[in-house]
């Protein structure tokens, strides 16, 4: 067996500031009081804030291109490889029930919720890393094009693209009902965005990345940036009969989100692993999920016991608001939220305490 699979540098930069982006639009001051820009489209549409969420499982599919497949290449038991990344994704998803479980208990929530960010990532992780070790490059392609194709057509075949009204919510209100993120009891329909439906889309996203990963892998990179400009012209295309959406996670969305993510990896590795640039946001990127379950605990503590607001109002808006109004202040929130989890990932980093499940 060859030697443990090569890691890019630049791979772990993006994958940091990305997770960084995480934080910073999920933790503002006052979510009533948040630049445009840091929101996510009310329904339709694509703001900077819903490129993150497919940035990064775009970057776990390359993740697996550049981990798991170099393995099953220099000959380790593609069975055992699998088991491997079945621990993990069980892992993944078993925290992030974790996580709602706590936010349910601490926050006093009126429901507790099954769906989440970590549980989406661990199903897309198990999917595709079964899809990179048994199926052979032109076949991930093809399921590609049948996912993009196939989840179109369920969305069009089910009559609307509308809030509650489409096929997505509708399943997911079938199988956990008043669990979702968004349930209305008048009506009994209900929604989620990380629902399990529209991780069709998701897994779409990651497959994408599969692939991407596997042209860095192997020095494509022209093939990296050709990719994403058909990628974000198809997905601009597309979006006049089917308009980007993330709450349904549409074929569109994939390939406009997934266009700028190819770019993204390409100008990264350009920057970073060619020209030699700072590997910014690395010390997030080892630490990627100890850094986005740390910080939630944190988040859910100080909500819980009554610190959040105080803390803002005396650390922040108490004299910014009157100098400079209400936006700025909730944004200085959010970036010193940022800065404290970047000390902590740093002090990590440097220590060699890079926590994996």
């Amino acid at each position: 067996m060859s030697a443990k699979p090569a890691r890019f540098a630049s791979v772990d930069a993006l994958r940091g500031l990305t997770v960084a982006a995480m934080l910073l639009v999920n933790n503002p001051g006052d979510w009533g009081h948040v630049y445009a820009p840091l929101l996510h489209a009310d329904w339709h549409g694509c703001t900077p804030t819903d490129l993150v969420f497919p940035f990064f499982l775009f970057v776990v599919g390359v993740s697996i291109a550049l981990g798991v497949v170099p393995r099953a290449e220099a000959g380790a038991d593609r069975g055992a490889l699998l088991r491997a990344v079945a621990v993990r994704a069980v892992r993944i998803l078993g925290m992030g029930l974790l996580l709602h479980l706590l936010a349910w208990w601490w926050l006093d929530l009126a429901h507790y919720r099954p769906w989440g960010v970590l549980q989406r990532i661990g199903l897309c992780f198990l999917a595709a890393g079964a899809v990179a070790l048994w199926l052979r490059p032109r076949v991930q392609w093809l399921l590609l094009g049948v996912l993009l194709l196939g989840w179109w057509a369920l969305l069009a075949w089910g009559g609307s693209y509308a809030p509650w009204e489409n096929l997505a919510s509708r399943i997911d209100d079938a199988l956990l009902g008043p669990w979702l993120y968004a349930h209305d009891p008048a009506s009994g329909r209900g929604h989620d965005p990380e629902g399990l439906a529209s991780t069709l889309g998701a897994l779409a996203t990651t497959l994408l990345g599969l692939r991407a990963g596997d042209w860095l892998r192997r020095g494509r990179t022209r093939a990296l940036w050709l990719s994403g400009a058909v990628a974000l012209l198809g997905g601009w295309l597309w979006s006049a009969w089917l308009p980007w959406n993330k709450n349904l996670w549409t074929s569109s969305y994939v390939l406009w989100t997934g266009g700028w993510a190819l770019w993204a990896l390409a100008a990264a590795h350009a920057l970073v692993d060619v020209r030699g640039w700072p590997a910014l946001g690395r010390s997030f990127g080892v630490n990627a999920i100890a850094a986005y379950a740390g910080s939630a605990v944190m988040v859910y503590a100080f909500a819980g016991l009554g610190w959040w607001e105080p803390l803002y109002q005396t650390l922040f808006a108490g004299w910014m608001t009157p100098r400079f109004g209400p936006y700025l202040p909730s944004l200085a929130f959010a970036l010193a939220f940022v800065g404290v989890w970047w000390l902590v990932v740093l002090w990590m980093d440097r220590r060699g305490w890079h926590l994996k499940i």
